[in-house]
């Protein structure tokens, strides 16, 4: 089962209900407030956890600045809900049963799609 480091952007009851659900997340907010992306996706990668965030730049960071993210990426892309709405939502995605390693993945509320880490970039 993966290993997740939710990114600060996501919110405090999220972080809460993905771990009563059993999974393994730690939360930027706890060990590295106010760190920035590049320091983010560092400890991600450090840590061998699959980054979950709200942040598009992310993508920016692997796919044109050949960042390393073989950790993984999951970029949720939905619409401004309640705290319990977006709680039921991430909690369903991070507990299918997916590889998220060495992926670019967006999870929308109807599919999530994965792409391969450019070469290189593992």
């Amino acid at each position: 089962m993966s290993r997740f480091l939710a990114n600060e952007n996501i919110p405090r009851p999220v972080v809460v209900a993905v771990r009563n659900a059993g999974l393994d997340v730690a939360w930027v907010t706890e060990l590295r407030p106010g760190a920035d992306d590049d320091a983010v996706l560092a400890l991600s990668v450090s840590e061998d956890r699959v980054l979950v965030t709200f942040d598009k730049d992310f993508g920016e960071m692997v796919f044109r600045k050949g960042r390393n993210a073989c950790c993984g990426i999951l970029l949720f892309r939905t619409r401004l809900q309640s705290p319990e709405h977006l709680s039921r939502f991430v909690v369903r995605v991070l507990s299918q049963p997916v590889h998220w390693n060495d992926s670019f993945s967006v999870a929308e509320p109807d599919r999530i799609r994965s792409v391969p880490l450019p070469s290189g970039v593992k």
